[in-house]
């Protein structure tokens, strides 16, 4: 019986698309139940939504690396910093709508305790 362990150069060859695209499942199962919840606020889960925006263009830009440069999208600058962008929004959405939150929980604190 010959059992072959996983080595760095095998585990290489496998194509990562089948794993990606398991990937959104659970993201789209948060997103269906973080849109019932009144926990996160309406700006933090526009950019959880804008996250499969960034998905979505990163898909494109690697196309379009690869039919016109020849290249992974990591080893084109432009179209990697601009697939980049789109998470940069959708983050700093989420991060902006929680500081909103917070900033309104802590004003009605304020306003209760005086």
């Amino acid at each position: 019986m010959n059992i072959q362990i996983l080595s760095i150069e095998s585990m290489a060859r496998i194509d990562p698309s089948p794993f990606f695209i398991l990937s959104l499942i659970p993201y789209l199962v948060f997103l269906r139940y973080a849109g019932k919840t009144k926990a996160i606020p309406k700006l933090s889960f526009l950019g959880f939504k804008l996250t499969l925006l960034f998905v979505f263009m990163t898909i494109i830009f690697a196309i379009i690396a690869q039919i016109y440069f020849g290249e992974e999208l990591t080893n084109v600058d432009v179209l990697h910093g601009l697939a980049e962008s789109f998470l940069t929004i959708s983050d700093a959405l989420v991060v902006y709508g929680f500081v909103l939150m917070m900033q309104s929980v802590k004003g009605k604190a304020e306003v209760k305790n005086s």
